[in-house]
């Protein structure tokens, strides 16, 4: 394909011809891929949970004076805190995550804070001391949790009433592996999941179920027209309604990424926490509904006997038409036979072979008529 033909396809002058459902086993491969390696930072990393799930305190300040976290570490040191998290923010503030220091008394938080804001050159007042318990994070596990198997209950009951039962499974498929590919990408990078990043996962939930109900409705309405199916079979009609919506889907997904990324790239902390789940989690959307939900509906689909039997039909007539493609070169050699035969003669002889009349039959006498 040239650039040309490439740009005509962006655009949605030409229609691709790719084989999806033929070259299924691939996308399913790589999805499969792709979620062994979630599950494996699952397993081996873990999530990193933000103070928010496991509790403890969270001490912020803006610094005057230039510190280094090993230098904010030896301070925590000094006042028995060994196990904290320190980071430089944007080389102008500092985050520590420490365990929580309710049971400290008064005097020894203070005496902390003091410390702190004289190494940092500001005013105690300007550090702030946060303790925040596991209650909440906790809560909002359940909420997320329980609302999640409505949404999944939901919109299963939608998509078998508005198409069928298996394209409802394959939904739920897709959305299951966008959901385990998201989580699995926070448990390998060793982002922090913050309760932003929960929403974002639940918000993801409707950009992966968009994509693949206009898929689906395109699928649906290709399998309703008779002669198509008779034509391509089952299979051909996936492929052709996957190539005619195939650049609405992609430039549906662009616009949407492209305000995600921007958010991602010059957003506030709080911001990039929600973009970056979201940027990841459409981007496996916009995958999973072309590459994992109509493949897989096709396979569900070709196992129905009316589909199986028209299958059937159609490669018996691409063996008979392939017999006589392949019979068609020895017509053609056996009508040359004589003209080499002629082309032999004409090299002993020098003369050209002149073809035989054929023989013209006399018509017999038209009868008179009697007056």
């Amino acid at each position: 394909m040239n650039l040309r033909h490439a740009i005509d396809t962006y655009r949605g002058h030409r229609i691709p011809h790719v084989r999806w459902v033929e070259q299924r086993r691939r996308w399913f491969a790589i999805s499969g891929t792709l979620i062994l390696l979630s599950l494996a930072g699952l397993v081996f990393r873990q999530l990193n949970f933000s103070i928010d799930f496991e509790g403890g305190s969270q001490i912020t300040y803006a610094f005057a004076s230039p510190v280094t976290a090993d230098d904010v570490s030896s301070v925590l040191e000094d006042h028995g805190i060994d196990d904290a998290e320190v980071q430089i923010v944007n080389e102008e503030a500092v985050s520590i995550r420490a365990p929580s220091l309710t049971g400290e008394s008064a005097s020894g938080s203070e005496e902390l804070r003091r410390a702190l804001a004289e190494q940092a050159g500001i005013d105690p007042v300007d550090v702030n001391i946060e303790d925040v318990g596991p209650t909440w994070g906790g809560e909002i596990s359940r909420k997320a949790l329980f609302g999640l198997l409505i949404v999944l209950a939901a919109i299963t009951l939608y998509i078998t009433i508005r198409f069928e039962l298996k394209m409802a499974i394959g939904a739920m498929v897709a959305l299951i592996h966008d959901v385990l590919i998201t989580v699995g990408v926070y448990a390998l990078t060793g982002r922090e999941v913050t309760p932003e990043t929960v929403i974002a996962i639940l918000t993801i939930l409707g950009f992966s179920l968009y994509d693949t109900v206009v898929i689906y409705d395109k699928i649906k309405e290709n399998l309703e027209t008779q002669s198509l199916v008779a034509r391509l079979g089952a299979d051909g009609v996936i492929d052709l309604s996957l190539n005619q919506v195939l650049m609405r889907s992609v430039n549906t997904s662009l616009v949407v990424l492209l305000p995600i990324l921007s958010l991602l790239l010059f957003g506030g902390e709080t911001l990039k926490d929600f973009a970056f789940a979201m940027f990841v989690g459409v981007a496996i959307g916009a995958y999973s509904s072309i590459f994992l939900a109509a493949p897989l509906f096709a396979v569900l689909k070709g196992r129905e006997l009316r589909y199986r039997q028209l299958e059937q039909r159609l490669s018996d007539r691409e063996r008979i038409l392939a017999r006589r493609a392949a019979a068609a070169p020895s017509a053609v050699a056996g009508s040359s036979t004589g003209e080499a035969a002629a082309a032999r003669a004409t090299a002993r002889t020098g003369t050209v072979a002149r073809p035989r009349p054929k023989s013209k039959r006399r018509k017999p006498p038209a009868k008179r008529k009697r007056r």
